[in-house]
């Protein structure tokens, strides 16, 4: 039996693969699975990038505005939802199209990591109160001696997922990078690498930044503090919030503010390269433009081709 087959596109952030995602759907026939952590978020939309109201009119998306700012998702979790998605828009005879920036959760999905092992609470507890007596630099440290490998991967502002690394490797003896166990997803995936040369994509990601301002990215961060969701939680730790944040509290200018977001910006392209490397055999690796944009729809029709037509 022919297994069913999904297109993921990945590659660095401001590179347009949303806006492909949206032009494969179209003229495929396909829907849109966003594998992004943020995007899962109400009321997070300007410093998300997220997909305009029009865009998602036009095209189906799915796990786009499903949760509250407060509410954690696990790669796990993630995981299970995004297999639902697939098999309700396959079900329908249409083409699922996966999209998003955030490597560890789009890599889980498409090689099918098992589950890491449970949260051991005393652990954390622990490693949580070393973080808030000296800060987070002991742990990622302490991460870049044990699993350097996820330090590498992991944001180090990032506390939440360095002190989950360490205390899998604390409850375990066994790095949280080698823990992930395989088993083949029940689909063939596409994987459509989009890219742009690296000066291009810097100008993009100041063009985007400066968007965010001028459409109200700081009114966004002031009503999501207003509601209540606190700066410590890990939906607000995303570029831009946090930033945004530390300028209504007065800490920094919001020059400052957006001079970071750049800057954090670039270091998280540079991080996504370590989830999806241009010596990939597995991606197809794609310049984007409009030319790109028609050699990507006619490879994906290659390659679902009936076999007879394949070979023809």
């Amino acid at each position: 039996m022919t297994r069913p087959v999904v297109v993921a596109i990945v590659g660095p952030t401001a590179a347009g693969k949303s806006d492909l995602a949206i032009r494969l759907a179209v003229s495929l026939g396909g829907e849109v699975i966003s594998v992004d952590s943020r995007l899962l978020y109400r009321g997070m939309d300007i410093g998300t990038a997220k997909p305009s109201v029009a865009d998602r009119a036009r095209v189906p998306h799915h796990l786009i505005d499903i949760a509250d700012p407060d509410e954690m998702w696990s790669l796990a979790r993630f995981q299970q939802a995004v297999r639902r998605a697939i098999e309700d828009v396959g079900d329908r005879g249409r083409l699922p199209i996966l999209v998003g920036g955030t490597g560890q959760y789009m890599r889980g999905v498409l090689e099918g990591w098992a589950p890491p092992p449970p949260a051991d609470a005393q652990v954390r507890a622990r490693l949580e109160a070393e973080a808030r007596r000296g800060g987070a630099a002991a742990l990622v440290r302490r991460l870049e001696q044990v699993d350097p490998a996820s330090a590498e991967a992991i944001d180090p502002r990032n506390v939440r997922r360095v002190i989950r690394a360490l205390e899998i490797f604390e409850a375990t003896g066994v790095p949280a990078s080698r823990q992930r166990g395989r088993a083949p997803p029940p689909f063939r995936a596409l994987r459509v690498g989009w890219t742009r040369p690296r000066p291009e994509l810097y100008a993009r990601i100041d063009a985007r930044i400066d968007d965010m301002i001028r459409l109200g990215l700081v009114d966004e961060v002031r009503g999501l503090l207003a509601r209540g969701y606190a700066r410590d939680l890990p939906s607000m730790s995303a570029i831009g919030y946090r930033e945004i944040a530390a300028h209504l509290a007065g800490e920094i200018t919001l020059d400052e503010a957006i001079r970071r977001m750049r800057q954090a910006t670039r270091r998280f392209v540079r991080r996504q390269g370590n989830w999806f490397r241009a010596d990939d055999p597995s991606i197809r690796w794609f310049t984007a433009g409009p030319e790109a944009v028609a050699e990507v729809e006619r490879w994906i029709r290659e390659e679902t081709a009936p076999p007879s037509r394949q070979a023809s």
